[in-house]
């Protein structure tokens, strides 16, 4: 039952973090369509290590399905998905070796990246063309200050969490 509750907290708190992120227009500070800073991953990263991955499987589709609903479209829907699903199975990989040889900063901005090959992908399928490939070179580019960005927010909240003791 705690995992259930628990579960349903990060889900909101991950849609709360998406929504607000949509109000921010990043694109008027970085002009490359589709960047976004990928807040909600600081809630997979944070699941991920604390309640593992099927538990932070349940939560991603759980807030990729709800932002479809309450602000997104059908495509929308697939290229977050792809990306998500691609983020996390990568993160969950890597995790593997943190400490060793990633760091949650490192974790992330392979996430980020990930991500942006899924949604890539998602594109080459939506759209029947593979033009889109050569935008990624500029995606995979912008995942590094991005997961940087939310690889070190994630690091911050695990740290202040276990001195509180959760």
């Amino acid at each position: 039952m705690k995992q259930i509750a628990q579960g349903g907290l990060l889900t909101a708190v991950a849609l709360a973090l998406s929504l607000i992120e949509s109000l921010f227009p990043l694109q008027a500070i970085v002009p490359i369509p589709g960047i976004k800073l990928g807040l909600a991953n600081v809630v997979t990263l944070f699941a991920l290590t604390t309640l593992g991955a099927r538990a932070a499987l349940s939560i991603l589709l759980c807030r990729i399905t709800l932002a479809a609903i309450f602000m997104g479209s059908v495509t929308g829907f697939l290229f977050s998905l792809a990306g998500g699903v691609l983020a996390l199975l990568v993160m969950h990989l890597l995790l593997r070796g943190k400490g060793r040889w990633f760091s949650m900063a490192g974790i992330s901005i392979g996430g980020a990246a990930a991500h942006n090959i899924g949604q890539i992908l998602a594109a080459v399928g939506t759209l029947g063309s593979w033009y889109v490939v050569g935008y990624l070179p500029l995606l995979l580019l912008s995942a590094i200050p991005m997961g940087l960005v939310t690889g070190l927010t994630a690091s911050a909240v695990l740290g202040h969490l276990k001195k509180i003791g959760l």
